[in-house]
């Protein structure tokens, strides 16, 4: 019996954990950055816990509308590409084959065996080998809009959780010291586990990641200090 070689690649979930990530270190950074600032500004425990209940429920609809409505207009060009190729495949099947061809020859073959690849590939699946080889559109890469704003959604509000559970834990003196912690500590989590997966450096993963939420959380810190005050 043949050995079965198989092989084991990331792209195939390059977009579903593109959403994932990105939901879920907005989730945590937006909501942090949020209670952060009300809690600041003196706010009582109660009102930074409906901040950020409110910062949670919005900010998953927000995404998941943004991801979908995003991730749709992408699905609609791939869509009327492939029916323009379809039509000129209907068409002008002769120049198509020469395109297919010139492709080929473009990637390093000679001339009669791109022909010969290219006459075959359309005889088994023609609009399949055009919309892979000449748009660049495959089946694994396709954009799938509901997919992506489910994920969003979903992995938003797993990080929006984070600062709201620490707001529920933490003393009301130390809400912005235990929620920004928290939520440090969560991305850092969640920027090595997303390099990990994608095969990039742990580390610097991490590190950008959290940089960015610490900013955040300054920042948010500082307004709601100042604004505070003011009140």
């Amino acid at each position: 019996m043949p050995r079965v070689h198989r092989e084991y690649h990331r792209a195939s979930r390059i977009g579903w954990l593109r959403a994932a990530v990105l939901g879920a270190n907005d989730g945590t950074i937006s909501v942090a950055s949020l209670v952060v600032g009300v809690a600041a500004g003196g706010a009582a425990k109660g009102s930074v816990l409906l901040a950020g209940i409110a910062g949670l429920v919005a900010g998953a609809m927000s995404m998941a509308a943004g991801e979908y409505v995003s991730v749709q207009s992408q699905a609609d060009t791939e869509t009327a590409d492939i029916e323009r190729e379809k039509r000129e495949l209907e068409l002008e099947p002769e120049l198509e084959l020469e395109e297919l061809t010139s492709i080929y020859v473009g990637r390093g073959l000679d001339q009669q065996l791109a022909l010969r690849v290219a006459e075959s590939l359309m005889a088994q699946d023609a609009l399949g080998a055009h919309s892979r080889d000449e748009l660049g559109i495959t089946e694994t890469l396709r954009a799938r809009p509901i997919q992506a704003a489910i994920a969003s959604a979903i992995s938003f509000i797993a990080g929006a959780l984070v600062p709201i559970v620490s707001i529920l834990l933490a003393p009301s003196a130390w809400i912005v010291e235990v929620s920004s912690m928290t939520a440090l500590v969560t991305l850092v989590a969640l920027g090595g586990t997303a390099s990990y997966a994608g095969g990039a450096p742990i580390a610097k993963g991490a590190m950008r990641v959290a940089f960015w939420g610490a900013l955040a959380m300054g920042l948010t810190a500082g307004v709601g200090r100042l604004f505070g005050a003011v009140v």
